[in-house]
């Protein structure tokens, strides 16, 4: 918590970037990955890739680190920049037709509102890279709120989308500060999160016994099948209520169920190594773990 700003945002960076691409690797043939992850067997082989998920995270530290604020029209940039020079991060199509368009040099927020028939996209592409805004501001959670909003603006028009960057970032700096855990954790960021589906799902996550089975509680909150916010962030914030600085264990869990492995993981892992640290993702994870930019601020 005495850490500069940018500091914790960099360090919530990389939880969120081993998350992410521990959980990519946990794609692909299903009796592997099983066998993996029933033994808790560390996936094979390395290194480990993240995806866009953390690319767009990037981003967002850099932004922050470059203004101390999240330039909206920096950010716009800095995203079609970065999908343009790596498109084959996994982005998804929506965001991909997005960026595209401001590659072209039309205006970002034509292109968000525009998206998905004019309803802009409800997706979970701007919580997965949210939880560095948290740590960057935790200190003022009226800020973590407002920024977070900004960062989802470029590419998620929707209420649902911007809902579910703020809870991820509340999360984060709820994490960083470490005054509320458990289920009063969950309380605080549905408090905090715009009227929303997501925001009704994580009131449900919040009257869900924080011992009930992992994938018991997936099966009833989502875990990113159908790639929206109010189908992942719920269920990301139960396991960071659950497992509160076991970054390992939560990073398993998110990853370990049916879904979008890779982004649960983010999230998870972004807002859990915001209440541990980062000496607390195993080495052998960050060794595995494709290496952040030098800008991004990695050791």
């Amino acid at each position: 918590m005495n850490a500069e700003p940018i500091t914790r945002a960099r360090d919530c960076l990389v939880g969120l970037s081993v998350g992410d691409a521990f959980g990519e690797m946990l794609f692909g043939d299903a009796a592997r990955v099983a066998k993996w992850i029933a033994k808790r067997m560390l996936p094979y082989p390395f290194p480990w890739l993240w995806t866009d998920d953390t690319a767009m995270a990037i981003s967002i530290v850099e932004v922050l680190a470059a203004r101390q604020t999240i330039d909206e029209d920096l950010l716009a940039a800095a995203f079609a920049e970065r999908w343009q020079r790596e498109p084959k991060r996994g982005y998804g199509r929506g965001a991909e037709q997005i960026l595209e368009r401001v590659v072209r040099g039309e205006p970002w927020r034509e292109a968000a509102r525009e998206a998905f028939g004019g309803k802009g996209s409800f997706g979970n592409g701007a919580a997965m890279r949210a939880a560095p805004v948290g740590a960057y501001f935790a200190l003022d959670l009226e800020r973590v709120v407002s920024e977070a909003l900004k960062s989802a603006a470029p590419t998620h028009a929707h209420r649902d989308g911007a809902a579910g960057a703020v809870a991820v970032a509340v999360a984060a700096a709820l994490a960083t500060r470490g005054e509320v855990r458990g289920v009063a954790l969950i309380e605080e960021i549905a408090r905090w999160t715009p009227e929303s589906a997501t925001r009704t799902r994580i009131e449900r996550a919040a009257r869900l016994p924080l011992d009930l089975d992992v994938e018991l509680a997936g099966e009833e909150l989502g875990t990113g099948l159908e790639i929206s916010a109010k189908d992942t962030v719920p269920y990301c914030v139960w396991l960071a209520a659950r497992f509160g600085a076991d970054y390992e264990g939560a990073v398993w869990a998110a990853a370990s169920q049916l879904g979008d492995r890779d982004t649960c993981a983010a999230i998870t892992g972004g807002i859990v190594v915001c209440a541990a640290g980062v000496e607390a993702i195993p080495l052998l994870w960050r060794e595995a773990t494709e290496r952040l930019p030098a800008e991004s601020g990695q050791d």
